[in-house]
């Protein structure tokens, strides 16, 4: 699918399908620059304010096409209230989710170790010096159409190389995804106004399923994460088979991809920093949570993550995956259904989060984001 700009100025935005099914089956280069864009309020969290940057808006309801996945997911808590209608809150968040998203991303073990990049991409002075390397340098220009009711975002690799050679930079591979219309290719995507969102992709020719969570930073809209947990699947059992992170800054207005960030990135490698420590995340936490619900049928592939209320959680930190950058996720079967999360521990005591849950069958039954804050003993 081709990508063009649209002519009004547009902020965060990524790509990502609609469909449903039952399931058979180191370099360091960091340079800070000045805010590239100028911001716009931001009202999703009631608190403390928000700002965001970008314009553009639009009406987007997508068509799903009917192929074979999954289609249901359940998540926490959050801090979303939705006032405005559907069409409103599919025009703020392509405004949000849309731009060139510029950093760095890694892919970990299920133990939360880094996996080193293929000896093949590595330059010959590192494999010398025997430094390893296990961080891509990626951009990921994402378009949301508010009129066509469509989304595509691509994810772009580059090659390592040796200091700051930003002209130097050669794409290794691109990956593009498509969400709504004809060449529409998600089984289930669930979307807040902010520009956060719960994709769920499968890859049906290995069994595998990409469960995709983007959270943005409630107190920072220019920086977000995107964490994909990778499960192979066998009939209704789910078995994770790694991480995926991707720790991404807002640019600019989309440009798909034409202006590589080199020395411009504002962030810097992460895989092989400390991972998380279990006990800042731990415990009882509680906030606002917006939900998105799917039924059996998988005729709704795309849903609007809607507010919920607030919500308690206990989170045992025993039983996490810890991940660099403040990040964790997690994966559990209760009942015969599967239910997991991610989270991003944004502050101390603060968190976003992502939660998911399978049914028995296999069937994605409901997904939610959370905003939550520590709860303090006798509270």
């Amino acid at each position: 699918m081709a990508l063009s700009a649209p002519s009004t100025l547009i902020s965060h935005n990524r790509a990502v399908n609609c469909l449903a099914f039952s399931l058979p089956k180191h370099g360091n280069l960091a340079v800070n620059h000045q805010q590239l864009h100028s911001r716009i309020n931001f009202h999703s969290f009631s608190d403390p304010p928000y700002v965001h940057q970008s314009r553009n808006g639009g009406k987007f309801t997508p068509s799903c096409l009917a192929k074979t996945v999954v289609s249901d997911v359940e998540v926490h808590n959050s801090d979303f209230t939705t006032d405005a209608a559907t069409d409103d809150t599919w025009s703020e968040f392509a405004k949000n989710v849309s731009g060139e998203w510029d950093g760095f991303g890694a892919d970990f073990t299920i133990e939360g170790k880094p996996i080193e990049l293929p000896e093949s991409v590595v330059p010959e002075a590192y494999r010398e010096w025997e430094v390893k390397v296990y961080d891509w340098q990626t951009q990921c220009p994402t378009l949301a159409d508010p009129v066509e009711n469509t989304m595509t975002y691509k994810t772009i690799k580059l090659l390592p190389t040796v200091g700051c050679e930003a002209d130097a930079a050669t794409r290794y591979s691109i990956e593009e995804k498509n969400i709504g219309g004809v060449d529409n290719e998600v089984s289930a995507f669930a979307y807040h106004s902010s520009g956060c969102y719960t994709a769920i992709w499968s890859v049906a020719d290995k069994n595998l399923l990409e469960l995709e969570h983007c959270l943005i930073n409630p107190r920072d809209r220019e920086s977000r994460v995107r964490i994909i947990q990778v499960f192979r699947v066998g009939g209704t059992k789910f078995v994770l088979q790694n991480v995926r992170v991707f720790c991404e800054q807002w640019y600019g207005p989309f440009r798909n991809g034409d202006q590589l960030g080199g020395c411009a990135i504002r962030d810097s490698a992460f895989a092989s920093r400390a991972a998380t420590n279990a006990s800042d995340v731990g415990g009882v936490w509680k906030g606002s949570n917006a939900v998105a619900s799917f039924d059996s049928s998988g005729d709704n592939c795309l849903e609007e993550l809607k507010d919920n209320g607030v919500m308690k959680s206990i989170r045992d930190g025993s039983n996490l995956i810890l991940l660099p950058k403040q990040l964790w996720c997690s994966l559990k079967d209760s009942g015969g259904e599967t239910c997991g999360e991610v989270g991003w521990l944004y502050d101390q005591g603060y968190a976003i989060t992502s939660r998911f849950c399978f049914s028995s069958e296999g069937k994605l039954k409901e997904v939610s984001i959370a905003r939550e804050t520590t709860v303090l003993e006798g509270v």
